[in-house]
């Protein structure tokens, strides 16, 4: 009796051990448009102007602030929208970061994430890279998340919404 009351007790303190919640997920694109870094940058500098050259927004609206605090929602083509906030900006490093302030895992599956946009020097002087890069988490952020907010949902959700931007970018300044 007292083995199996140890045992119990010991599976009870090891069963926690495999309950974990979801861990942070990573995505990088980066695409090289043939302009110069100033014209790329225009583009793409202010922060609510992204409904210009992303073909997965329906509409982009912001309060037109290029500085921390300040915000954008952005409406899929499903009609379906989310809110994000600036939280640093770089007109002279050509950067800017930014995070979801209001989660919509219908728009996105992604419970919470944060997105660095850079504008670099290319290989030339008429050539620049875009680099996006995100750290987020699932859109279900329980043990047992339904596959359409799985980790796997949200990688796959992440690097196609940065290279459906950076393609739509890139179109968009080579015409």
């Amino acid at each position: 009796m007292r083995n199996l009351i140890l045992s119990l007790a010991l599976l009870g303190l090891a069963l926690p051990v495999h309950a974990h919640g979801p861990t942070p997920q990573k995505a990088k694109e980066s695409v090289t448009i043939q302009a110069p870094v100033a014209k790329v940058w225009d583009a793409v500098k202010n922060f609510d102007d992204i409904g210009v050259w992303h073909p997965d927004l329906k509409t982009a609206e912001g309060d037109g602030k290029n500085q921390s605090g300040g915000t954008r929602k952005l409406t899929f083509q499903n009609g379906e929208a989310i809110v994000e906030e600036l939280d640093y900006y770089s007109e002279a490093e050509h950067e800017y970061s930014y995070r979801l302030k209001t989660e919509n895992t219908k728009a996105f599956p992604t419970s919470s994430h944060s997105v660095e946009l850079k504008v670099s020097h290319g290989d030339s002087a008429d050539t620049s890279v875009v680099t996006l890069k995100s750290r987020f988490y699932r859109g279900d952020t329980g043990n047992t998340p339904p596959e359409n907010l799985s980790d796997e949902a949200a990688v796959k959700a992440m690097n196609q919404f940065f290279k459906d931007g950076l393609n739509g970018l890139k179109a968009k300044l080579e015409k």
